[in-house]
């Protein structure tokens, strides 16, 4: 199956100021952040990686970083997943960390992030750290399937979106509980890196901030079309700018 580069969007002018975005609109990448998603399209580029697809969050910083890879990596297919979409904070969004922090809520979304739902307001829907999590793994699931039918197992495409969404799917793609999704760093303009298989997902890079892109898929000695690691650890990865 295809392997996923999910990218955070670079640092946005929100992150600067200590709000959470949420679904705010107008929320726009800031000078660090243009630069972070360039460097990011530099990196996918300079590894000579074919990349399928780019599918982003709907929302303008995700965009705009997809803009910016897309740039780098010339004409590649785009599209739009809500499903990728930042959390739903719901009466949260637009509010100062600092003060959220003294929100009863808050220590639920840090020890028992499972138990944590937002509330709704008059202008932003709430929902649940499950439902964002399990929203985000329908589409990815959705995507990854279709880039496999139409590209082949041996494709990479690129999912741009948000920090607690790319935690939660990085939790479940290490069969960690959802309580421990806040143990994983995922920084603005960084690069994790998954390969879905049919048995279970195997995990290449997390919170990627500079290294080398190249060898990110699994050699083939290494995992079986099936996801069986070879016991022992295997001989090492191939780089995914081309097949085997």
């Amino acid at each position: 199956m295809p392997t996923v580069l999910y990218v955070r969007h670079g640092r946005s002018s929100a992150n600067t100021a200590g709000t959470l975005a949420g679904w705010m609109p107008g929320v726009f990448l800031d000078e660090a952040g243009a630069s972070q998603a360039e460097a990011v399209g530099r990196r996918i580029a300079g590894a000579g990686l074919t990349v399928s697809r780019i599918v982003s969050s709907p929302l303008d910083r995700c965009v705009q970083t997809g803009d910016r890879i897309a740039a780098a990596l010339g004409p590649v297919p785009r599209s739009i997943h809500e499903g990728l979409g930042e959390c739903r904070y719901g009466a949260w969004t637009g509010r100062a960390l600092a003060e959220l922090a003294r929100d009863e809520l808050w220590r639920v979304v840090q020890d028992r992030p499972s138990e944590a739902a937002f509330p709704s307001s008059a202008a932003y829907p709430g929902e649940s750290l499950v439902q964002m999590q399990s929203r985000a793994l329908r589409a990815v699931r959705e995507t990854d399937d279709h880039v496999a039918n139409e590209h082949g197992p041996h494709a990479v495409w690129v999912a741009i979106s948000h920090g607690d969404v790319i935690k939660s799917l990085l939790a479940h793609a290490v069969g960690a509980h959802l309580d421990d999704f806040q143990r994983i760093q995922v920084d603005p303009g960084s690069v994790s890196v998954v390969h879905y298989t049919s048995r279970r997902p195997i995990v290449l890079r997390v919170n990627d901030t500079g290294g080398d892109l190249g060898g990110l898929r699994p050699a083939e000695a290494a995992v079986t079309a099936a996801g069986d690691a070879v016991v022992g650890g295997g001989a090492g990865s191939v780089g995914i700018g081309s097949n085997p």
